[in-house]
């Protein structure tokens, strides 16, 4: 009896990985680099103090206040950073997996075509669709018409063969998806927790400014608080997007997951009731 082929009709996209891959690494240095300009020369201008004085001097608006926060500022700030492009070169890679239109409106007008029997149209469907949806579609028709001009399979082997198409094409194109999601899902926690460790050292200055004064000094106090509260306030706002973010693209990819596994079923479903009925 001869096996089913295995071999995927879907090449393997090594440069969009490696594309994805350089970004990141690009992306993570320039966005230390970026805030920390931001925090020296925006966020500590001297006329952002009273006086001038950006060291002892007293915050005059908002600007100089996010600079009291300290050197732990400028950090929570690059993740910040990271969050917001990463989360738009996301939408903008997603969006091209989606296709030109509707992945619904596509994946009813595949469904119809199968049910009508029409391979060709459903074919040209993709071509205009694009996308990752449409890309493991076409793949798995392409497959449908080898397997119909096959002679040396029965039908529940060349069903099979359709099946493990679009499973090994899906495996190709979900990872595509899938990178860079982990470094917004690594910054809902190092968010915290770097915002709740500058909160940590604002205390400890206020703390040591009381203990070795016999008057409280009430603008170091106030300036170490201060510090406290800025960073714990970067810190839950970083964390609160990056969660926002990662929530909105895992449910975007799922959603595309969804019209993948739905399409290939109803192809494999015609597949096997159009051959089987025939026999």
């Amino acid at each position: 009896m001869a096996n089913a082929p295995t071999k995927p009709t879907t090449p393997v996209k090594k440069e969009s990985s490696s594309a994805s891959g350089m970004f990141a690494s690009l992306t993570i240095p320039i966005c230390i680099v970026v805030a920390i300009c931001i925090f020296v020369f925006i966020l500590g201008d001297p006329s952002n103090f009273k006086g001038g004085d950006v060291v002892n001097g007293y915050p005059a608006n908002i600007y100089g206040t996010i600079h009291k926060g300290g050197v732990i500022v400028p950090l929570i700030m690059s993740f910040l950073l990271m969050v917001i492009v990463f989360s738009i070169e996301r939408f903008v890679v997603i969006g091209k997996a989606s296709g030109t239109g509707s992945v619904d409106a596509f994946v009813r007008k595949i469904t119809g075509l199968l049910n009508a029997g029409n391979i060709a149209g459903a074919s040209a469907e993709c071509d205009k669709q694009k996308g990752s949806v449409a890309n493991v579609i076409k793949s798995a028709l392409k497959k449908y018409g080898e397997m119909e001009a096959e002679p040396n399979l029965d039908v529940d082997q060349k069903t099979l063969a359709i099946q493990k198409d679009i499973e090994e094409a899906t495996a190709l194109e979900m990872p595509m998806l899938e990178q860079n999601l982990t470094i917004i899902a690594t910054l809902v926690s190092i968010g915290t927790l770097t915002g709740l460790l500058g909160t940590v050292v604002g205390m400890i200055g206020a703390f040591s400014s009381l203990a070795t004064a016999g008057v409280p000094n009430q603008v170091e106090l106030s300036s170490h608080i201060s510090e406290a509260l800025i960073n714990t306030a970067f810190g839950i706002s970083t964390s609160a997007i990056s969660i926002i973010m990662y929530n909105v693209f895992t449910s975007k990819i799922d959603k595309l997951t969804y019209a993948i596994d739905e399409t290939g079923f109803s192809i494999v479903q015609t597949f096997a009731a159009s051959h089987k009925s025939n026999r």
